[in-house]
């Protein structure tokens, strides 16, 4: 089994500069690239799971922490789809050979601005592409949609809203530059290209973002072959033992391919 290499990476130039923690587990390819959800960190539950099946497989893993959390240098509040987006293709540079993505619902949208990103700059390293609850669009689709009048007021007048969390993890901070900026990257509403297979795992029982949510997804990647597993008993964070199997499962089925 090899061992973990941390590093550190700066992204950005001159007062948005911030250094970005990274871990990674060198090993054969297909690698493993995971990207966390929003306000996530890479030491969780389901990106800890992607490093033991890269340990055990022998392949290689790689996992970061967006600016404002976890590892990473910055201000969370100052994070935007764009400034993670950047962090993400940066931290994607780092890495050789083909790769699966894995993202978990913000980190689902950003590994299909990723591959979009890829696609136009004509590197073809994708050899698939999990996806757990994606949360794309989730800037107009989701968040505006879970805040009361009074909430999307306060939003106007301070810059952020602060919304209590349904995991026991603290409040979560929205910022008006986030929404805003999330206006810059909406993928629905023309056809999403990956260039590589693609299986989404949802739960049922997402309140977050509700399998309606993927459905919609599911009708605008025309190009690509999509798997799309619903677990009906399954919540937003699908990180109790079965749902890390199927993830385990949905991974394993993109490196064999």
């Amino acid at each position: 089994m090899t061992s973990l290499v941390s590093q550190s990476l700066t992204v950005g130039e001159e007062a948005s500069r911030r250094d970005i923690g990274i871990l990674r587990r060198p090993g054969k390819v297909p690698g493993l690239f995971w990207l966390n959800g929003f306000r996530s960190v890479m030491m969780g539950l389901k990106a800890s799971a992607i490093d033991a099946l890269g340990a055990e497989k022998g392949l290689s893993v790689t996992r970061f922490d967006y600016s404002g959390l976890g590892a990473s240098g910055g201000t969370f509040e100052d994070g935007t789809i764009s400034r993670w987006l950047e962090e993400t293709i940066a931290v994607f540079g780092e890495t050789t050979g083909p790769q699966i993505l894995i993202g978990s619902s913000m980190g689902g949208w950003l590994a299909l601005l990723l591959a979009r990103h890829l696609l136009q700059t004509g590197e073809k390293r994708l050899s698939g592409i999990v996806l757990i609850a994606p949360a794309v669009d989730a800037t107009h689709d989701l968040i505006p949609a879970r805040l009361t009048s009074e909430q999307q007021a306060r939003l106007v007048a301070t810059g952020h809203v602060d919304r209590d969390s349904a995991y026991g993890d603290g409040p979560y901070r929205y910022t008006k530059k986030l929404l805003d900026d999330g206006a810059n990257h909406l993928l629905f509403g023309r056809v999403i290209e990956t260039g590589c297979p693609v299986h989404i795992l949802q739960g049922g029982r997402d309140p977050d973002v509700p399998p309606a949510h993927a459905q919609k997804l599911l009708t605008h990647i025309l190009h690509d072959p999509v798997t799309y597993t619903l677990i009906p008993d399954g919540d937003h964070r699908l990180s109790r033992n079965e749902d890390l199997e199927r993830l385990r499962a949905a991974v394993l089925g993109m490196v064999q391919s």
